[in-house]
């Protein structure tokens, strides 16, 4: 297949494309600046310039394709609300592309509101929460009556491995720079799940070639992984004190993070396993901060 793939020079983009590409697939990359473009010419791929507000490039990279793999989303969190209309805007504009066609469009979701204090599964939908304004779900559901085969690939709140800079993990590791010591709210027994972005990456690309409208995807290669492990898993490789620190304090401590220091979100995989036969084979999130990807 030819596929278009936004957000490809991303962390978990970079390794979608490899991936595509590993399979014989080729891709056409969404690049907004040249050290993007080249950054997809030198992985195999071709280059489409453009950005995801404009909605000319996604028609252009959709209708020279045979799917989408919409891995791309503006983390400007100074204006969530916008860049969230923005995401629904570029799924709608690509949907009325493929309409009719049969192709496949991936979009790009999460776990971590779908079901927080009990175990999250595919086949949970939430409502819409005007608090985390997000449709990239819901934007999905409605080009599937278009005729587009579109489904959603839920990525895991901690999506980890070499090259990350701005996720989970880091955020943790710079406050505790900053702090003087690893921190967990309360007893530290919230959970996340986890997966390594080469899994991540190889479940786009099954969930690609595979994709039943309206499916959901869970890419979380750990069910349950407490922060507290986490937090002392960090203490450890930078040879600093874990302590414990109240939920009333949390907010002081983390700053906006605080929220997602205290969720609690576990979540299976295991219909997504089924479905697209899809065995995480990477490392785990608690062995890649022990093994010193973070901290090298």
């Amino acid at each position: 297949m030819r596929v278009f793939v936004t957000g490809a020079t991303g962390f978990v983009g970079t390794a979608v494309v490899q991936e595509l590409i590993s399979a014989g697939h080729q891709v056409l990359g969404l690049a907004r600046s040249e050290a993007s473009a080249q950054k997809l010419a030198k992985a195999g791929a071709e280059v489409l310039y453009g950005d995801l507000e404009d909605l000319d490039s996604l028609r252009a990279g959709a209708s020279q394709t045979d799917g989408v793999i919409h891995a791309g989303f503006i983390h400007d969190f100074t204006r969530f609300a916008e860049v969230c209309e923005a995401d629904k805007k570029a799924i709608t504009t690509i949907g009325e592309v493929l309409a009719g066609s049969d192709r496949p469009l991936i979009v790009t979701s999460g776990t971590a509101l779908v079901s927080p204090g009990k175990l999250a599964t595919e086949d949970i939908i939430p409502a819409f929460n005007p608090a985390w304004p997000r449709a990239s779900e819901q934007a999905a559901d409605a080009v599937c009556a278009l005729g587009v085969r579109a489904a959603s690939v839920r990525l895991s709140p901690s999506v980890h491995g070499d090259d990350d800079k701005h996720g989970f993990v880091p955020i943790l590791i710079n406050t505790a720079r900053e702090k003087g010591f690893s921190a967990y709210i309360g007893e530290g027994l919230n959970r996340w799940n986890a997966v390594h972005r080469l899994d991540a990456a190889h479940l786009f690309r099954l969930a690609l070639e595979n994709a039943t409208p309206g499916t959901r995807y869970h890419a979380c290669a750990e069910e349950a992984v407490t922060v507290r492990s986490v937090a002392e898993a960090i203490g450890k490789q930078l040879d600093m004190p874990v302590k414990s620190i109240a939920p009333e304090a949390a907010a002081e401590h983390f700053g906006w993070f605080a929220q997602m220091a205290a969720i609690d979100c576990p979540a299976s995989a295991k219909l997504t396993q089924e479905r697209l036969n899809w065995r995480p084979v990477h490392s785990t999130l608690l062995a890649d901060i022990e093994n010193g990807v973070y901290t090298r």
